[in-house]
């Protein structure tokens, strides 16, 4: 019990760095494990967790740097970095995956037999490293974590298929099935990818990080009894975690001083059960015109 609390209580980088260092030297005995086995499907993960490696160094480089408070030139700080890293993950991983790809189709019409017994050991191996860097970031809240994790996790699996194949060519002679099995991991990866970088390329463009939330938001801000209408209803994410959102209030009536402080105390209660990590709310009075023309 006591473990498990502590563990979802390790800073970000810490867990990003223990999978990083994991990454970096099992990468380097995978390339030579697939260079002494003849391996492309060990060849394929050995660039794969290469990648994986640079991406979880560049996430940790990202999360360290977006704590550093906020200065008069990054006024919001610097939590944006661990999204843009999140996003260059991605493009490297989709780069190193098209050109594992590029490598193993044509080893289907010329199979060469690999080291099955090798590949046996190797992949017990890789069971062990990416099963424990995936366990370290289990339950990380950032985008980055979320990525690195899900690749962590894949690259588990595809150990286990590796170790599944091994086993069958150590009793049949089948070469086909080691490239067979280099493509089926890298679509595969391919796909997530693809699926993981879009929602981190979407938060970067600032897309609305849950449109659920913000319907929810703007209801409750409509619920309010001295609110008429809402507009430029603006939220957005620094990270994928810490929310931002900005608005602008139509009051219903002309307001006193004391009902203006109201309002304004009813706003902040009614949004304290979001958590938003920053709010801007603008409360225009019935007949004003509003500053920000375009809705």
């Amino acid at each position: 019990m006591h473990d498990h609390h502590h563990h979802h209580h390790t800073p970000p980088q810490d867990r990003i760095a223990t999978a990083f260092f994991l990454n970096l030297g099992f990468s380097i005995i995978e390339f030579i494990g697939g260079l002494l086995t003849n391996s492309t499907a060990i060849m394929a993960d050995a660039v794969h967790d290469l990648g994986d490696a640079l991406s979880i160094g560049l996430a940790w480089l990202a999360s360290k740097l977006s704590d550093k408070p906020a200065d008069h030139h990054f006024t919001y700080g610097f939590k944006r970095l661990s999204l843009l890293s999140a996003v260059l993950n991605g493009v490297v991983l989709i780069g190193g995956t098209i050109w594992v790809l590029s490598e193993a189709i044509p080893r289907l019409w010329a199979p060469e037999m690999p080291h099955a017994s090798g590949m046996f050991a190797l992949s017990l191996l890789g069971i062990g490293v990416n099963g424990y860097a995936a366990w370290k970031l289990h339950g990380g809240k950032t985008q980055n974590e979320k990525i690195l994790n899900w690749h962590l996790l894949e690259d588990m699996f595809g150990w286990v298929a590796v170790l599944i194949v091994s086993l069958i060519m150590m009793l049949v002679e089948w070469p086909i099935l080691d490239p067979i099995l280099a493509i089926g991991f890298s679509l595969f990866i391919l796909v997530n990818v693809l699926r993981h970088t879009y929602t981190s390329m979407g938060l970067f463009l600032q897309r609305t990080p849950d449109p659920e939330l913000l319907k929810k938001i703007r209801h409750t801000l409509l619920d309010l009894d001295s609110v008429n209408d809402a507009h430029h209803l603006h939220l957005w994410s620094l990270d994928g975690e810490k929310h931002v959102l900005t608005v602008h209030l139509v009051s219903e009536a002309p307001l006193t001083a004391m009902q203006y402080q109201q309002l304004k105390q009813q706003v902040s209660d009614s949004l304290a059960d979001f958590e938003l990590a920053h709010t801007t709310i603008e409360i225009e009075l019935p007949e004003e015109a509003c500053r920000d023309i375009s809705h």
